[in-house]
């Protein structure tokens, strides 16, 4: 792994500790930022939506780049916008110049490949503990931004285009979030790969849950309202991030040689 010159790096990783809660926080983000969008699309229309979600995904950004080390509110703020902004651009795809979900979901799978295959040639590593310098933290977010787009068009292409629905599409996609878990537990599976195949997941998992519980029973959901599922997602969020900025959730003050 190439590691970078000592004064080009942060005193710790800017992202927080893999537990058990970072995974219920991301779960929480993904779910929130699907059912966000789909609300603002309706009750401000699309264009306000598209430039509201940017312009909280810039204010986000700025924030967390501002960082020199780790703050859970800060991270776990550009998470949110950043699934806001990537269901956004998703849909906008689809709903704005018309592209097939089949189509969107093939190119975003070739844009996260390929941001990917640069940032591993350029840093040697792809592990969350090695985030640790400017560069490495612009690519990591560059991945991030690419891999909510992938779920949210993976997601719409299984519950509509194929006809899955939400509910069945809850159950594909939780059992691919899970697979990734059950073979490093089980197998010598590289702990990087398992972890970013099990980041992805969580974008369509998450939002075919809050899309089934917020969706009128016309669409095939539960009817809560996308704006009340939204609504108790954050509550959640809130919750759970307080959590982390009080005790838990610190990042890792080591370079992964991963």
């Amino acid at each position: 792994m190439n590691l970078p010159p000592a004064g080009m790096r942060f005193a710790a990783a800017k992202v927080p500790e893999i537990t058990v809660w970072f995974w219920v926080a991301k779960l929480l983000t993904t779910g929130m930022g699907e059912t966000t969008w789909d609300w603002a699309a309706v009750a401000l229309g699309p264009v306000p939506a598209i430039l509201l979600s940017a312009l909280g995904f810039v204010v986000a950004m700025a924030l967390q780049l501002r960082e020199r080390a780790y703050r859970a509110w800060v991270y776990w703020f550009a998470v949110l916008m950043v699934s806001v902004f990537g269901t956004t651009c998703a849909d906008a795809v689809h709903v704005v110049l018309g592209v097939p979900y089949a189509v969107s979901t093939v190119v975003f799978l070739l844009a996260v490949v390929a941001a990917f295959g640069v940032w591993y040639r350029a840093e040697g590593t792809l592990s969350m503990h090695s985030i640790d310098t400017r560069r490495r933290e612009l690519f990591y977010w560059s991945a991030v931004i690419l891999t909510f787009a992938l779920g949210t068009a993976l997601g719409d292409l299984t519950a509509t285009t194929l006809g899955i629905g939400y509910a069945g599409s809850i159950v594909i996609f939780g059992m691919l979030f899970v697979l990734p878990f059950v073979a490093g537990w089980w197998t010598a599976a590289n702990a990087v790969a398992t972890f970013w195949i099990a980041y992805v997941m969580t974008r369509p998992f998450g939002a075919s849950v809050a899309d089934w519980v917020g969706v009128p029973a016309s669409r095939g959901g539960a009817g809560i309202g996308t704006g009340v599922v939204s609504l108790v997602a954050l509550v959640a969020i809130v919750a759970v991030v307080v959590g982390l900025e009080i005790g838990g959730g610190r990042p890792v003050t080591s370079v992964s040689s991963s």
